[in-house]
C-alpha cells in the first residue's frame, strides 16, 4: 500500500470520533513491530522519528529511509513522522526525505518566540503538503508542554494556531514524557474545553503514563492523536532482556531482538485496539 500521509490518519479518525495511534521508532526492530501490530489490528498508523532518535544514529537519512521503506511495503496505510524536532535543519532534511508530517517543538520558548519560529516552519512545510503538528503549554514558560502541572489554555490554544497555521497541536492536560508507571490522571474536562476551541486536531503527548481506561476517556472527550514511546520501550526491553536471561549462552542477536520485537507488535496491537473502542 503506498505511504499515506498523517493528515489523512488523523481526519479520519478525527472524523470517526476515534483516537489514532502514533508510535515512537529507536530502531529497525520498533519500525517493522509496529507496522506488524497495526496489521494484527487492520488499522493505519503513524510511525515516529524524534530528533533524540536521530541524534542516537547520528544522521536522519538511514533511519528516515528505513521507515519510509517498511511503510511503502506494508499493507495498510503508514505515515512517517518526525517527533519533537527543535531543529529546522532536520525539519527540512525530513520534508526532503518524504516525511508527510512533522512536529516542530519551540514550546520552551516565550509564546511570541514560540510563535514566529512555528509559523515560519508551517509556512515552509505547507509549501511541500507536510503536515504541521507544534506544541503549546506553559505560555512564557522554559519547562514546555509538560512542565509539572502545565495545563493549556483554551483561548491561548486556539489564538497560537490561528497565528501560526499549524494543523495540529499537542497540549498539556496531565500526562508526562517518559513515564515508566500508568497512572496519569488527565484533566478530560480541559480536554473538552479545549476540542470546542481549538479548531485543529488535538495531540496527546505522554501517553504512555496514561491508563487504558484514561486513553479512551480522552479520545471520548476530544483527543486524536494519541503518541506512545515509552511503553513499546518497556514491553521491548523486558522480553528481550528475558529471553538473554533465559539462554545467557545465546549470541545471535536476532533471537532476543526479535522477543521484543513481538512483545512490541502484541502491544500495539492492543493498543490501537483501546483507542477504536474508545467511544
Amino acid at each position: 500500500m503506498p505511504l499515506v500521509s498523517t493528515g489523512e490518519i488523523v481526519g479520519a479518525a478525527r472524523a470517526r470520533g476515534r483516537g489514532c495511534g502514533a508510535f515512537n521508532a529507536i530502531q529497525l526492530e520498533h519500525i517493522t513491530a509496529i507496522i506488524a501490530g497495526a496489521t494484527a489490528a487492520k488499522t493505519d498508523v503513524i510511525v515516529q522519528l524524534s530528533q533524540n532518535a536521530v541524534r542516537y544514529h547520528g544522521a536522519l537519512a538511514p533511519v528516515g529511509e528505513a521507515a519510509l521503506a517498511a511503510a511503502r511495503e506494508a499493507d495498510i496505510g503508514v505515515a512517517v513522522h518526525l517527533d519533537h524536532a527543535e531543529s529546522p535543519d532536520l525539519v527540512r532534511e525530513a520534508v526532503k526525505l518524504g516525511f508527510s508530517s512533522v512536529m516542530f517543538d519551540a514550546s520552551t520558548l516565550d509564546y511570541a518566540d514560540n510563535v514566529a519560529a512555528t509559523r515560519e516552519i508551517a509556512e515552509y512545510c505547507h509549501v511541500a503538503g507536510v503536515w504541521v503538528e507544534a506544541e503549546l503549554g506553559e505560555v512564557g514558560g522554559k519547562d514546555g508542554v509538560h512542565a509539572p502541572g502545565a495545563r493549556t489554555d483554551p483561548g491561548e490554544a486556539a489564538e497560537f494556531v490561528a497565528a501560526t497555521g499549524v494543523d495540529a497541536l499537542a497540549v498539556a492536560v496531565g500526562s508526562s514524557h517518559a513515564m515508566l508507571t500508568r497512572d496519569a490522571a488527565l484533566d478530560v474536562e480541559l480536554i473538552a474545553r479545549l476540542r470546542d476551541s481549538v479548531p485543529v486536531p488535538l495531540v496527546l503527548h505522554g501517553s504512555s503514563g496514561v491508563p487504558d481506561d484514561g486513553l479512551a476517556a480522552a479520545v471520548h472527550a476530544g483527543m486524536t492523536k494519541i503518541n506512545i514511546a515509552t511503553q513499546l520501550n518497556k514491553v521491548f526491553t523486558a522480553a528481550a532482556a528475558g529471553d538473554w536471561r533465559a539462554h545467557p549462552d545465546r549470541v545471535d542477536p536476532r533471537r532476543y531482538l526479535g522477543a521484543g520485537r513481538e512483545a512490541v507488535t502484541a502491544e500495539v496491537q492492543r493498543l490501537l485496539t483501546v483507542l477504536e473502542r474508545s467511544c
